[in-house]
């Protein structure tokens, strides 16, 4: 199920944004780029619709998946 961010409290929506930014895998190339760049761009691509906020009922977490792995 997408969850709108608008939807989730602010620092509820930062928490989740830093822990997927800190999973390990989450790959930003050669350059080293900041916690703080890192959390901004995924925000961004949140607030923008490239990406998305989904809870899963079965494991009642949540994710943030990128738009085209959505299978609607």
């Amino acid at each position: 199920m997408i969850v709108p961010w608008t939807e989730i409290p602010k620092e509820s929506f930062k928490n989740l944004v830093e822990a997927f930014v800190l999973r390990e895998g989450t790959d930003y190339g050669a350059e080293e780029v900041s916690l703080a760049d890192k959390c901004e761009q995924v925000m961004l691509a949140v607030k923008t619709g490239q990406a998305h906020i989904v809870y899963d009922e079965d494991s009642e977490s949540f994710d943030i998946l990128a738009a085209d792995q959505l299978s609607l």
